[in-house]
């Protein structure tokens, strides 16, 4: 055979083997991609997003969209073609494995966190709005989850509300763990709660609890790094009981990360006249209680699935500003915002059509 054949020849069954184990040979990779972007003041899969009910409400228009992003399973494998595909297309993000899946997370495991995380999102996007329009809402410390095989299996519950701690009244979810952490590993703490099953009779009968009950808890040591401390498996948050009504209807959705979203949109729908002012606004951003805006995860991939959709104003929380301007959609203008307050700050601009002088990312 001439040395010249040979040579192809070698060199075309080197290229094909390399191509192989490009298809074959997973590596430690996810991907994430723009996902669905839904108005949060208009109808998904036939009925209203935001549903309330026991209040006057009024007509809005425009659009206020929360953004999402779509992510490949826990248990799939990327193969170097495809990480090196999506390390070069424009639209999709190559990221590490344990970026999405820390830990060895399963795909259930993720689920039903991002399943918790989206249903508090949904209770402080109620209450920051209700706050900024000086409603009140009533809120308490309550067991959010028990730990199974901790030391409060069997006696704490998710739901009981906790009063005190070793006879210190609790006021915030924080409270609960500097209190039990005050304990050395091994000491017991008193927890004074009321039964959840007590607490939803109370909510339901629009009385104030009174059935009370002392648990004793024999702390044990945490297993996390760092310097051990006193723990009894529980995780602390806050419920609250509103003054009337409100559901928000979206399935298929997780995280934390349209809550700025979600309480513009019940503010608007409380609110005479249209937030937006008919223009298409989307956005993105955890919200807390008090109405502070923080970061999310994914904002290259939001902005692009927002613009794709037709938006000309996305709402950025201040920590994710620089990462979005690096690589902005034509048409689409990032406007930093901290609070709840930004928010409609910026709306009040937008609607007006004094937009110049709006916070936007990069300036």
């Amino acid at each position: 055979m001439p040395r010249r054949t040979a040579t192809m020849l070698a060199s075309t069954l080197m290229l094909i083997a390399l191509l192989c184990a490009g298809v074959f040979i997973p590596v430690p990779y996810s991907e994430m991609s723009p996902g669905p972007t839904v108005n949060t003041l208009g109808d998904h899969d036939g009925e209203p997003v935001l549903q309330i009910a026991g209040k006057k409400t009024y007509a809005t228009s425009g659009h206020l969209n929360m953004t999402t992003v779509r992510v490949t399973s826990a248990d799939y494998r990327m193969n170097l073609v495809e990480a090196v595909y999506g390390w070069l297309a424009h639209d999709n993000k190559v990221v590490p494995h344990e970026t999405l899946y820390p830990d060895g997370k399963t795909e259930e495991q993720s689920t039903q966190e991002n399943a918790e995380e989206f249903s508090q999102s949904q209770e402080s996007a109620k209450v920051a709005a209700l706050k900024q329009l000086d409603v009140p809402v009533k809120s308490w410390v309550i067991v959010s989850t028990v730990v199974k095989g901790s030391p409060a299996e069997g006696k704490l519950h998710a739901g009981d509300v906790i009063k005190a701690v070793d006879g210190t009244a609790v006021k915030e979810p924080a409270d609960v763990a500097k209190l039990v952490t005050k304990h050395k590993p091994g000491q017991a703490v008193r927890f004074t709660i009321v039964p959840a099953k007590e607490q939803a009779a109370a909510e339901k009968e629009k009385r104030t609890p009174t059935e009370t009950q002392d648990i004793t808890i024999t702390t044990t040591t945490s297993d996390d790094t760092g310097e051990k401390r006193a723990i009894v498996g529980i995780s602390a948050g806050t419920d609250h009981t509103f003054p009337f009504t409100i559901d928000i209807k979206l399935a298929d959705v997780g995280g934390p990360s349209a809550g700025l979203m979600f309480a513009l949109g019940i503010y608007d729908k409380l609110t005479p006249g249209s937030l937006t002012g008919g223009a298409f606004v989307a956005g993105t951003g955890t919200i807390d209680d008090a109405g502070k805006v923080g970061p999310i995860g994914g904002i290259e991939m939001k902005t692009v699935g927002a613009r794709a959709k037709g938006a000309k104003y996305f709402l950025t929380p201040a920590d994710n500003c620089a990462a979005a301007a690096k690589d902005t959609p034509d048409g689409l203008t990032l406007i930093k915002v901290g609070t709840i307050k930004d928010a409609l700050g910026a709306l009040k601009d937008i609607r007006g059509g004094d937009t110049a002088d709006l916070p936007k990312c990069g300036k």
